[in-house]
């Protein structure tokens, strides 16, 4: 019965088997810190993401509450109809003012006053 005489402190797995535990807590400690970084963009109700901005493979993710968009670009131009909805103006110290278009729809815009 030489097994069951043998000395746990010289068994060799053991010492394994505690730093795989350690590892395990140093990991599970990691993943939470991750998980509750205040920069985490998927915290918020609703966000958008967009990745590579203006390049081949850009793609943007919208989340709203526990819903998540994604939308890839094609590089294709988008076409459709539409009306005119208003006028943006950029003022000498840089900012924009849009101006919306409140005449009724199919009627022509007053002219302009020069």
């Amino acid at each position: 019965m030489r097994l069951l005489d043998e000395d746990e402190a010289a068994n060799p797995a053991l010492s394994v088997v505690n730093l795989i535990d350690v590892f395990l807590v140093l990991l599970a400690a990691l993943l939470i810190s991750i998980a509750q970084n205040p920069i985490n963009p998927f915290l918020g109700n609703d966000v958008m993401v967009i990745k590579n901005p203006g390049q081949q493979d850009m793609e943007i993710v919208i989340k709203k509450g526990e819903k998540i968009e994604t939308y890839k670009s094609t590089r294709e131009i988008g076409a459709g109809e539409g009306v005119k909805a208003g006028v943006a103006y950029r003022m000498p110290d840089g900012s924009i003012i849009y101006v919306p278009d409140d005449t009724p729809e199919g009627a022509a815009p007053a002219p302009a006053a020069n």
